[in-house]
């Protein structure tokens, strides 16, 4: 993996590991691609998975050695993810391709 899609890829998973533990840690249920409404503990779970994925995905490809090409990919990964989850989580009726109505 390059450390640009591997930056880009690593951001993704950080960023929405922080809807997950946080909604789980207040003890609310949240969609996860298990179910509409996962539990709370569910959500902890999927958080610490996208976390540590994000992580290995990152010393991976050498953050450590990142100059700003890799940061900029971060950076936007990051972004588009936020905007992407603000906008689908604004919908009232949310759910994800694989959940039935």
């Amino acid at each position: 993996m390059t450390p640009l899609i591997g930056a880009f890829v690593s951001a993704v998973l950080l960023f929405n590991a922080v809807p997950h533990l946080v909604q789980g840690i207040c003890g609310k249920r949240h969609m996860t691609p298990f179910s509409v409404k996962s539990h709370a503990v569910t959500n902890v779970l999927w958080g610490w998975a996208n976390l540590l994925a994000g992580v290995v995905i990152a010393r991976a490809v050498h953050w450590e050695a990142w100059n700003a090409s890799p940061w900029v990919a971060f950076c936007a990964g990051g972004i588009i993810v936020s905007l992407y989850l603000a906008a689908f989580w604004s919908k009232p009726d949310a759910r994800l391709p694989w959940h039935k109505a």
